[in-house]
């Protein structure tokens, strides 16, 4: 196993845009076409198509396409205690954190006593697509379900593919039960979106959907934004490092390793200031590699999109970070709390030796569904606005549109809109006044 390394600061900023392009590589057309047949298919059909096409592509008869409480309750309670009190951990450090987010109503009261006003309601309807396949994630669950919970969401509708038994893992259910998601379902791909944006006869149609996926589901959330929304267009996961004289080498190559077994998809990339490390990490992330359970996983990811890069100093590494705004940035470094002021474009932070990004993705607090593939640039972790929308307020009474009717007027006219203005006008005349 190869990973590519180099010294060139102009050659590493192609090389990081390479990597943060790795999924147009992939031809979409077919998948786009399928994704599009799939949503047609869900909007027309409901719940024949949902069976169609999971007997399809997951091989097994969806029915009952919901999960019965009594499976759901059974998975809590045969969880080993040791797993229940991770579990726990999570939900609370996650609720805590996601609770300080929420948004609150601000209101100003104008010069001539005019209110205006910004409030904030939750969606009625949240959908959480969990993924299944090559892994199960239970903290998924806790990540999307948790903020729409603070939210103040009425309903959540979780949908997750299920094995050719029939059955979500047992784990993904428990993590459910805890959160108290009990409207599941065991459908996966992008007809469990098309089901949640369009609604069928069992499943609810919602306002909102999150959560990641695989290429088709992503294709299907970017389908149906505008009939619903979205949290994002989640890409392969990434880690980008920077590491400094203070750094271990087994802890960046455990690190690293850490992403790459997501998925062959998965980039993992260390910018350093030192030669010796850039030049050690190969044979570490071998020796790590030796009896590994995702191997063949790590070794394709580290293959095609590992990337070493060793860096004049510390200042070159920030700049090559910032173009590549990673999904996961580390800072194995001397002063971390100090250089994470000169970051700019990162989804989530990890400073220090004691941070791996491990504790982020499981029970640190902050929401580990992050922006990927460059979008950190203007785009932020799922949250608890994920899940709520603002409206203005405004109340003006007599004195303050007495005060402000010219200018409204001369705005009006010179945008040739005739009424706006006679809305005022008619307002001011001696019998309405």
């Amino acid at each position: 196993m190869v990973m590519r390394c180099i010294s060139n600061q102009h050659e590493a900023k192609t090389q990081l845009k390479r990597l943060s392009q790795r999924t147009m590589g992939i031809s979409q057309e077919n998948a786009e076409k399928t994704v599009n047949e799939i949503l047609s298919a869900i909007q027309e059909e409901g719940d024949k198509a949902l069976v169609r096409f999971t007997e399809k592509f997951d091989g097994f008869n969806p029915l009952p396409i919901k999960v019965g409480k009594e499976e759901i309750i059974n998975a809590w309670e045969q969880t080993p205690p040791s797993l229940k009190k991770a579990l726990e951990l999570a939900h609370q450090r996650i609720y805590n954190f996601h609770q300080k987010q929420k948004p609150v109503d601000l209101s100003i009261k104008g010069e001539h006593g005019e209110l205006i006003s910004r409030r904030w309601r939750p969606v009625q309807k949240a959908g959480i697509y969990i993924p299944g396949g090559r892994a199960s994630y239970p903290s998924t669950v806790l990540m999307n379900s948790i903020p729409a919970q603070v939210a103040g969401v009425n309903e959540i509708i979780m949908v997750s593919p299920a094995g050719k038994d029939k059955k979500i893992n047992a784990t993904v259910l428990a993590a459910a039960y805890l959160s108290g998601v009990n409207q599941i379902f065991r459908i996966g791909g992008a007809q469990a979106i098309g089901a949640l944006a369009f609604g069928t006869e069992t499943i609810p149609m919602v306002d909102v959907i999150s959560g990641p996926g695989n290429l088709y589901v992503t294709l299907a959330k970017k389908a149906v934004y505008g009939k619903v929304g979205i949290d994002s267009l989640a890409g392969p996961s990434e880690v980008l490092i920077i590491a400094d004289k203070t750094a271990k080498l087994e802890q960046v190559a455990a690190d690293l390793l850490a992403q790459a077994e997501h998925d062959p998809l998965a980039a993992a990339i260390l910018l350093t200031t030192e030669e010796d490390l850039a030049k050690n990490l190969s044979k570490e992330l071998f020796r790590q590699l030796q009896n590994h359970p995702r191997k063949e996983i790590c070794q394709s990811s580290l293959k095609d999109w590992g990337l070493i890069v060793t860096c004049k100093n510390i200042n070159d590494c920030i700049e090559l970070s910032d173009q590549f705004a990673p999904e996961h940035l580390e800072l194995l470094t001397e002063n971390p709390r100090e250089l994470a002021k000169n970051i700019n474009n990162a989804g989530a932070i990890f400073l220090g030796a004691w941070t791996p990004e491990a504790v982020g993705d499981y029970l640190a607090g902050p929401n580990h569904t992050l922006p990927t593939s460059g979008t950190a640039r203007f785009s932020s972790a799922l949250g608890v606005e994920t899940f709520m929308k603002n409206s203005s307020v405004i109340e003006f009474n007599k004195t303050a549109l007495i005060n402000t009717s010219n200018e409204i007027k001369e705005l009006a006219n010179s945008e040739g809109l005739y009424s706006h203005a006679e809305s005022v006008r008619i307002r001011l005349r001696k019998e309405s006044i």
